[in-house]
């Protein structure tokens, strides 16, 4: 008898990768958004005025990357389980069998 088990266990583990990789793109976002908010922040009085419509796309831009890492962290938290469902799955066929 073949046991397949491993597959969920590999797509939970893909699940958790891909879900890992949603978090660190969206901290990125974030990260290199307050670098431009800092560089931005030491411009002239001119620039400020200039710079305040920027500021709604740029909140957008945070919201949206928060998400994201909202996501991903879900994404990262439903892998871990779909990936211990499969190992508990595997280990009761194995103690049936055995």
């Amino acid at each position: 008898m073949e046991i397949s088990g491993n597959s969920a266990f590999y797509a939970g583990l893909n699940a958790i990768q891909t879900g890992q990789n949603r978090v660190d793109q969206g901290s990125s976002q974030i990260a290199s958004s307050a670098v431009e908010r800092s560089a931005d922040s030491q411009a002239s009085a001119d620039s400020v005025n200039r710079l305040r419509g920027v500021d709604r796309s740029q909140s957008s831009d945070l919201a949206s990357s928060m998400v994201e890492m909202s996501m991903g962290k879900v994404q990262v938290e439903l892998g871990v389980k779909v990936a211990k469902a499969s190992d508990e799955v595997l280990g009761t066929l194995i103690d049936t069998y055995a």
